[in-house]
């Protein structure tokens, strides 16, 4: 399976990214893993949030695969459990898509045009997650969706 992350922002702190790091050398067994960072847009500087959350869009567009299953990661989304997850991307697999990305948006969220091209929204609850944690967050739920999928220790 080719798994894309496409992420609003660079992973400024070296926490964030040493967490996200780990979690890509650990998925480096399950999958083929890319992660896109596209630059966040400051608002004060495009002129306004819309326009910040365009130019992010086109950004993410851009970056996403032609042939991708894009599952954006939105807080109004479906609430999955970890096993939910294992079991959407097990499904993906068993009909034939190969290629999902999943999307996390900027500060001030993502575009109309990025919500269109989303196949599915999900969510990791109702709290709000910084987009530095969140994609933590992705990185690891993927990782623990492919350890429950191979029934392997690590999920409890």
């Amino acid at each position: 399976m080719n798994i894309e992350v496409v992420a609003v922002g660079k992973l400024k702190e070296h926490f964030w990214a040493d967490a996200c790091a780990e979690y890509i050398k650990r998925l480096r067994g399950y999958c083929t893993l890319a992660v896109r960072e596209v630059p966040d847009r400051d608002p004060r500087i495009c002129g306004g949030e819309e326009a910040s959350r365009t130019l992010e869009g086109k950004g993410i567009l851009d970056a996403l695969p032609s042939r991708a299953h894009v599952i954006l990661l939105d807080i109004q989304g479906k609430a999955l459990s970890s096993e939910d997850i294992a079991a959407r991307l097990d499904d993906l697999k068993l009909s034939g898509i190969s290629d999902v990305a999943f999307v996390i948006g900027g500060s001030d969220g993502v575009s109309a045009d990025v919500r269109a091209r989303a196949d599915e929204r999900v969510s990791f609850g109702r709290i709000t997650l910084p987009h530095n944690l969140a994609r933590v967050v992705a990185l690891e739920q993927i990782y623990r969706a492919f350890k429950i999928s191979r029934h392997e220790p690590y999920h409890k």
